[in-house]
């Protein structure tokens, strides 16, 4: 089983945004020297306690420090961007560190309405239109007459990346599979199970000069620890940001301590985003996680930490890394 990381720089109340993005190497080197096998950086707009909202930025940052990890977008969220641009800047990547660059794409905006607006590259642009101007640019594929077709694309002796298609639900499924893309479900804030649209995916695929067969990412939210007691102290601070997401509200991670003070507890954990956190010692985690892999028929798993500090986060993912004999 594939293992997989995907950082969204979460800030906690003990913390900056800029502290995390400063720590987003350390995670790097971390997960390239563990055995994962590709990090990916998420894009996400106007929210209190997630400072990724540059994955090319981050890829492009965290790159030079790392040796073998494949490095990506998890993802680019399409509606925010021009797809000349996207093409631009993922084929420079592409150039830059060939053979290690992903290209995730996301039919969403990553944010909240008023925050979507702001951003608004294509405002009323259908997602299936901007994919395909995307894969045109890349492939030279507009018709003759199309005035892109003039339109030389830089840099032009390098394709796209591989690309996945992310997403929660069967028209993504479908749609990646009929493209021959890679597919990668958001099982990590999606309370829909995977099964059906991994399903769809696989029913609909036809292969590519990427891939040649199908291909599933399952993203999850995890949290491991050395011990059981360790773990459900820890579990307090993401499972409370979860229920502060849950009810409309973002904020800074804050720490256990905090957490208690406010009289939120491990029973009050009932809601739906909390039932998407697993967490446990490493030997609890394994066999769940795989477990759950199976019943997605997933390819591959991408683990997603909250946590309020650093080093609990980082120790979280080298105790996966040993669970599952990474190497």
């Amino acid at each position: 089983m594939d293992l997989s990381v995907l950082d969204v720089l979460p800030v906690s109340s003990s913390s900056t945004a800029r502290e995390a993005l400063g720590g987003a190497v350390a995670l790097a080197r971390v997960a390239d020297n563990s055995g994962y096998r590709r990090l990916w950086f998420a894009e996400h707009h106007g929210m209190a306690n997630i400072a990724s909202t540059s994955p090319e930025l981050l890829i492009a940052h965290v790159a030079p420090a790392t040796e073998r990890i494949r490095l990506g977008a998890g993802g680019v969220m399409l509606p925010n961007h021009t797809p000349l641009r996207v093409v631009e800047q993922y084929r420079t990547l592409e150039a830059l560190h060939p053979g290690r660059i992903d290209l995730g794409i996301g039919r969403a905006a990553g944010t909240d309405p008023l925050t979507a607006h702001a951003l608004r590259s294509s405002p009323g642009e259908k997602f299936a239109a901007l994919l395909g101007e995307t894969l045109a640019f890349d492939g030279n594929e507009f018709p003759e007459h199309h005035p892109y077709a003039r339109i030389e694309v830089t840099p032009g002796d390098v394709r796209l990346p591989p690309i996945w298609m992310l997403g929660s639900s069967g028209g993504s499924a479908r749609l990646a599979g009929e493209l021959g893309l890679g597919y990668a479900f958001a099982g990590h804030f999606s309370p829909s199970p995977a099964a059906p649209s991994v399903a769809s995916y696989r029913k609909s695929f036809v292969p590519s000069a990427a891939f040649a067969e199908p291909r599933v990412i399952l993203a999850v939210h995890v949290l491991c620890a050395d011990t059981e007691d360790e773990v459900q102290e820890l579990a307090l601070a993401p499972l409370y940001a979860l229920a502060q997401i849950e009810q409309g509200r973002t904020a800074p991670v804050m720490t256990p301590a905090a957490v208690r003070e406010t009289g939120f507890s491990l029973d009050q954990a009932r809601g739906t985003m909390a039932k998407l956190l697993m967490y446990g010692t490493p030997d609890q985690l394994r066999g769940r996680l795989e477990a759950l892999a199976v019943e997605a028929q997933a390819d591959e798993l991408m683990v997603m930490t909250l946590s309020h500090a650093a080093e609990p986060r980082l120790r979280s993912y080298q105790l996966l890394a040993r669970a599952f004999d990474l190497k």
